[in-house]
């Protein structure tokens, strides 16, 4: 189970407001994440991660990646974290940037067969269109075989057949792995596909709601 109990000051278009979110998450969830633009949805993930500062706590079953100043390293942290913006190695190939996580050749052209992006292993990430980007970062992030995967929108650089297709293919590796995941979305269908359950952040507050009442927020 994932214990969040965080706080962070936000400063956006309209003014300061307080990302404040008091939640549970339990082992094997796979929450979506929606809100407005701006609401803090990137924030959090990146705030679990431990790559943004934040008051409060956090504990990951007993453990406290997160309490009274003290902080888990990220590297300590069973986290797998797939960007809006990729954050892959450049200089690196495709491949490479796989092995740098983890050094398991055949589970890392497991991944790029999943991701369909095998005949791409050892071209440079720099010559890849935005959607192969994307299926890289999703790949690198499943490679430690995390306990949490934090997703930041994974498929808004994707044509709506793979869109369809790796939302398939993360369903699988979630159950696969017993993974608890965590993604940052927009889209009513994929929340309805994948979540279990659905957080919607308004006005800094995180609020829970049936994935049948999805269509009335948006």
């Amino acid at each position: 189970m994932i214990r969040i109990d965080v706080a962070k000051k936000l400063h956006g278009s309209e003014g300061s407001m307080t990302l404040a979110v008091n939640a549970s998450v339990n082992r094997g969830d796979f929450i979506v994440i929606m809100g407005e633009s701006g609401a803090g949805k990137s924030t959090l993930l990146r705030i679990l991660a431990g790559l943004e500062e934040a008051e409060g706590s956090i504990a990951v079953d007993g453990e406290f990646w997160q309490d009274q100043g003290t902080k888990l390293a990220i590297q300590k942290r069973s986290v797998g974290f797939v960007f809006q913006d990729y954050a892959l190695f450049e200089h690196m190939s495709v491949k490479e940037n796989l092995l740098f996580v983890n050094h398991d050749n055949v589970f890392a052209d497991e991944l790029l067969g999943m991701m369909e992006i095998e005949g791409l292993a050892e071209r440079n990430v720099q010559r890849l269109s935005g959607g192969q980007k994307q299926r890289v970062a999703l790949a690198r992030a499943l490679m430690r075989r995390p306990g949490v995967l934090l997703m930041d929108e994974p498929f808004s650089a994707l044509d709506p057949r793979m869109r369809h297709k790796l939302a398939e293919k993360i369903k699988e590796l979630h159950q696969r792995f017993g993974m608890t995941t965590l993604m940052v979305s927009h889209d009513v269908g994929e929340a309805k596909k994948l979540a279990n359950r659905v957080w919607f952040i308004e006005s800094g507050r995180a609020k829970e709601y049936d994935t049948h009442y999805l269509e009335e927020l948006y």
